[in-house]
């Protein structure tokens, strides 16, 4: 990944991957790609009972939040995008990982918006990101 330390960076994320955008919000601009890893040998459903006593942590996600903490955490500020609702919201699991495991970097986070990342193109999430950009950063970076 390209050197993002003191920069703004913009992150779309799901459950099965997270696209970087480092090098900048131009159009056409390749985001960097971190995959979510898969375990298709393990059982993935949780019972109510197994829920509720704490079985059902999902260690390929830690990983996975680990790995994309860990690409973005030089960045002086971080806007994510993400959507889903409740728990299918990949991007609101990150920042309650974040927020308890890597509160220095949970503060990088300058806002989250909500958007349907399945129906969007690359240039289109970009743009959402520049229109961000335009109407709320302060620093002039």
């Amino acid at each position: 990944m390209p050197d993002i330390a003191n920069k703004f960076i913009a992150v779309a994320i799901t459950q099965d991957e997270a696209r970087v955008w480092t090098t900048g919000l131009e159009k056409g601009t390749p985001p960097e790609k971190i995959k979510a890893p898969h375990d298709n040998t393990r059982h993935h459903h949780v019972r109510m009972a197994q829920h509720n006593g704490g079985h059902d942590v999902d260690p390929e996600e830690t990983r996975y939040f680990a790995a994309l903490c860990g690409a973005i955490a030089p960045a002086s500020e971080i806007l994510l995008i993400g959507h889903g609702n409740g728990k299918a919201n990949a991007m609101v699991r990150f920042v309650q990982y974040l927020e308890r495991k890597h509160p220095d970097v949970a503060h990088k986070v300058v806002d989250a918006i909500d958007s349907n990342l399945q129906a969007l193109t690359e240039d289109q999430i970009l743009a959402q990101a520049r229109n961000w950009f335009d109407n709320h950063h302060r620093t002039g970076l």
